[in-house]
């Protein structure tokens, strides 16, 4: 099927001088609308307010499948909005889910059908979120293990790692912090739910989660390094250590180790 997205995102008129700006697409492929959510929060300011309606059904004159998009409040929480209302009504021919929301000091999805892994950190940081990519700060390893193993050719481009290469990009926990350290056993858990409704959704060959603690805390507090038992959706989960500077057990070399196998878990590391 396709649908309808119409968005409009409010500014502070006194503050820019212009009018808000309202953005239709017309028959949008469902599993698109994350990239497209992913770049309204990256051309927004945070706590810039965002209207977001969603006509399913009518384009087409299909009626709703299993296959269509989760509720649109889920996909605007991973895409890094807070909501404000919610609603979902009916019209002789849509479905119309209709959201207003405020744009956080967070980072969106990366999401995608198609993805042959789907990297999972445990949250974003203060700094990242500032900077509007993941694992940003110079003393993360991920982007330079990530390219050595052959995932992605773009240094510190999330965009061109799930269009061009399927590298897809998500946290458990939406909510910005100093330090993971921070978080909660009850946000982790609340993010595998998250987590498991993006994957039955997408079905991304191999989700790789980017450090131990988030899953531990969740789903196997003795949980070590590798393939999961359990699943998310139908995906495989590989289970890797944290990227981060601070984490001394773990070379650069043993990152791209466990980046290269989870990309092998999946269809192979690019050509």
């Amino acid at each position: 099927m396709r649908i309808r997205a119409d968005i409009l995102v409010e500014v502070d008129l006194a503050a820019v001088g212009r009018a808000p700006d309202r953005v239709t697409i017309d028959n949008l492929d469902p599993v698109d609308l994350p990239l497209l959510l992913a770049r309204v929060h990256r051309g927004a300011g945070v706590d810039i307010r965002v209207e977001v309606q969603v006509h399913l059904s009518g384009i087409v004159d299909e009626p709703i499948s299993a296959d269509d998009p989760p509720d649109l409040d889920h996909l605007m929480t991973g895409a890094g909005f807070r909501i404000d209302r919610s609603e979902r009504r009916h019209s002789d021919a849509d479905t119309i889910r209709s959201v207003t929301a405020t744009r956080l000091r967070s980072l969106p999805d990366y999401v995608s059908g198609g993805m042959r892994v789907l990297i999972c950190g445990l949250n974003p940081s203060l700094h990242s979120a500032d900077l509007r990519v993941g694992f940003g700060r110079s003393g993360n390893r991920f982007w330079p293990a990530a390219l050595a193993a052959g995932l992605l050719r773009v240094d510190r481009d999330p965009i061109d790692a799930l269009v061009e290469h399927g590298i897809g990009m998500t946290d458990m926990v939406k909510r910005a912090t100093p330090r993971a350290a921070s978080l909660t056993t009850a946000e982790y858990a609340a993010g595998v739910e998250r987590l498991e409704t993006l994957c039955e959704w997408l079905r991304p060959g191999v989700v790789c989660m980017v450090g131990l603690a988030g899953w531990r805390a969740a789903v196997d507090r003795r949980a070590v390094a590798g393939v999961q038992p359990r699943l998310l959706g139908s995906s495989v989960v590989y289970l890797m250590p944290s990227t981060s500077g601070l984490n001394a057990h773990s070379s650069l070399a043993d990152l791209t180790v466990h980046l290269r196998t989870a990309a092998d878990l999946a269809r192979g590391p690019l050509s």
